[in-house]
Formats: C-alpha cells, structure tokens, sequence
C-alpha cells in the first residue's frame, strides 16, 4: 500500500495538486470528498505539516480552513509568524472519518501507521520542491510521519530536531513538533493550551520574504 506509482517524477507542485486527485494508493479516497493538497508559497522556508484533512478542508479542497485552521493562524500571529512565508499541508491526503449517522456529522478518525506510510510520497515529493529551512509538525501523526512510530509529542515538543535524511531540506534545517491545533480546541483550558502552542511556534521566525 502505497502512493509512490501515483507522483509523477519531474512535476511542479501545481502538477502534483492535480496528480494526487488521482492517488489510490490507500482505501481512503474511496469515502473522501477529494484529496487535500498543500497551500503556499512555492518558495516557502518554512513548511509545515498536519495529520490530514478535516471535515470542512475536505468540502474546500484546501487546508487548514476550517475551526483549527482559524486558530492555527491567531498562534501564528501570536508567535510572529507570517503564514503569507509558509507552506502548509498534511502528513495524509485524505479525510478518514466515520459518519454518525447516515447525513449526519462526519467524526474525524486518526490515521493509523499504515496509511501514515502510504502517503509519505507525496511530503517527500513536497519537501523536494520546498527544500524547507524551518518545519513544524503539528500533533502526533505528523511527528510519526516524519520522525517515526516512537515519536511522541508530549516528549519532544518545542525542542529544535534535525529533519531526516528521507525529507530533503535545507542545509541545518530544525523541524519542531508541537500539540495539533484541534488539542487546543478540546482542551479544558483552551488558554493554557494556547499559550503552549505559541511558545513553541516562538522557537521558530519567519525568514525574510
């Protein structure tokens, strides 16, 4: 299980925002709206990585619009960071989730290792075009996409990592992981939790446009 045979070699990202429309390389696709590619600059320095599309960013076709999203970019502003300098998408295309009931509320899944390692293609592929300098994973699925299965966020958090190898970067590029967006909105202090995810987006600043 894999996307490999589906990114093309030699294609710009706007290439591959048409080509992962196309992927079957996990059963996700099947019950998804589309696939969400990432959003950005294309000279972007700073890239940063989700888990996958949520309800409303499956609808859209974007990322990070939806309840998260917003909140994403208040700690942005609250850390000094421009989101206008970043790229932005997710460790998994597409949105795994259950329905309630039929037409109803759509509940967001984690995806699990297997599916995480299927989709990896298409982050290289985008750090390949990006060669990024600062990269942030957002929650655990994105720190196990691009550190491994024993990556656990309450462990490394806000710490500058080097990025591996299989992700091409920048020279000394740092990659730091921190809580998700959606942890803040489910927090019993959403203050607290806030606070948490901009000191650790402070590790980071946005480089010169």
């Amino acid at each position: 299980m894999s996307a490999e045979e589906y990114v093309p070699e030699g294609a710009d990202l706007d290439e591959l925002r048409e080509a992962v429309q196309r992927c079957r390389g996990c059963p996700l696709y099947r019950d998804a709206t589309q696939a969400v590619f990432g959003a950005g600059a294309a000279g972007a320095r700073i890239l940063v990585v989700g888990e996958q599309p949520g309800d409303v960013e499956d609808r859209r076709g974007e990322p990070f619009v939806g309840p998260a999203g917003k909140l994403l970019d208040r700690a942005f502003d609250a850390a000094g960071l421009d989101r206008g300098l970043m790229y932005v998408t997710n460790a998994v295309k597409h949105f795994k989730y259950r329905a309630s009931a039929p037409g109803k509320r759509r509940i967001h899944q984690t995806p699990d290792q297997r599916e995480i390692t299927a989709c990896r293609p298409w982050l290289v592929e985008e750090f390949r075009q990006l060669r990024p300098a600062q990269v942030v994973a957002l929650g655990a699925t994105a720190g196990k996409a691009l550190l491994g299965p024993s990556f656990r966020v309450t462990q490394q958090r806000g710490v500058p990592l080097a990025v591996p190898e299989e992700f091409p970067a920048a020279p000394g590029a740092v990659l730091v992981a921190t809580i998700h967006p959606s942890a803040v909105l489910r927090a019993d202090d959403r203050d607290a939790a806030f606070d948490g995810l901009v000191r650790d987006l402070e590790t980071l600043r946005s480089p010169a446009a």
